[in-house]
């Protein structure tokens, strides 16, 4: 053989060795794990870092996410305890693991996980009735994720979380609904009006009552008023009397005073409203003295005249 094709044939083998060794050698991301088969057979796990296999001996048999994933499944009928067919889908959370489990405990892991969470949806409805359907979303949530995390665990998988996305009752169920949804706002609004008046009235009553008692209030302290200032006028008045008995004391009045001042109250008390009189006698004496007085002093201008 000429030494050139033996060159040529030298290096297209080096050539191919490297193709294949730098081929062998894998970098691992983060989040992700290599199943390695050696021969046919689980050899390894790879994790994040620098690896590499052996050529024709060893393979990548799968690549797996450890992420955490979705799954939402197609609505799948469901039967409740009275009798009511419905439309339920269901959203499922699950992180793998074990890849090992993954890989090798069950084929199609996606598509069991769908079938045994619409077999658990069935089995937990099925002792529902339709109102505990729509009223205890988390307590079905709860039991399906208890459950298929108990089941997914020989597979490598654990569920995080299960939420059930639509509950699709049947049409005329619906309009029963809406129409029961409607009369019960009905009635609320017709209990919450009433109520609305009942305050009010009661309100307006108390108001009522209120406005009444300071009325009276303010009419009782009128007349205290009024009769603090009647009995304030009367005192006044007896005060007045008191002092000018005590200036006439002091002043020491005659007799004939006397008379003339009792002549003058006599009259006051005679104001024409009286239709009888009793005179006493002082009094008569004192009007003959007073009837001598004027004719005494008519005398004098007769004769003048």
């Amino acid at each position: 053989m000429p030494p050139v094709v033996t060159l040529v044939v030298l290096g297209l083998l080096v050539l191919v060795i490297v193709v294949i060794l730098v081929r062998c050698i894998r970098i691992v991301q983060q989040s992700r794990a290599y199943i390695i088969e050696r021969l046919g057979a689980y050899h390894a796990t790879w994790n994040v870092g620098l690896h590499f296999k052996i050529p024709f001996i060893e393979r990548v048999a799968k690549v797996v996410s450890l992420k955490e994933q979705v799954a939402d499944f197609q609505p799948q009928p469901v039967i409740t305890k009275d009798n009511v067919t419905m439309q339920i889908d269901t959203v499922v959370y699950f992180q793998i693991t074990d890849p090992m489990l993954y890989t090798y405990g069950i084929d199609r892991p996606l598509v069991a996980i769908e079938n045994l969470s619409a077999t658990t949806l069935r089995n937990i409805i099925g002792d529902l009735e339709l109102d505990q359907c729509l009223t205890s979303r988390d307590v079905i949530n709860t039991k399906m994720r208890s459950i298929l995390d108990e089941a997914t665990d020989p597979w490598g998988i654990k569920v995080n979380r299960v939420e059930l996305k639509n509950i699709l009752p049947p049409k005329d169920i619906q309009n029963a609904m809406e129409k029961q949804m409607k009369a019960e706002r009905e009635r609320r609004e017709a209990i919450l009006r009433a109520e609305g008046e009942k305050k009010a009235a009661i309100l307006t009553a108390e108001g009522e009552n209120q406005s009444a008692i300071l009325r009276a209030e303010a009419k009782k302290q009128a007349q205290i008023l009024e009769a603090e200032g009647r009995a304030e006028a009367i005192l006044a008045v007896q005060r007045a009397t008191a002092d000018s008995i005590k200036l006439l004391n002091e002043a020491a009045p005659s007799d004939q005073v006397i008379r003339i001042r009792a002549l003058e109250a006599f009259a006051a008390a005679a104001d024409g409203k009286a239709t009888k009189i009793i005179i006493p006698s002082e009094i008569q004496g004192l009007a003959g003295l007073a009837e001598g007085i004027v004719e005494s002093v008519k005398e004098p201008k007769g004769e003048s005249n």
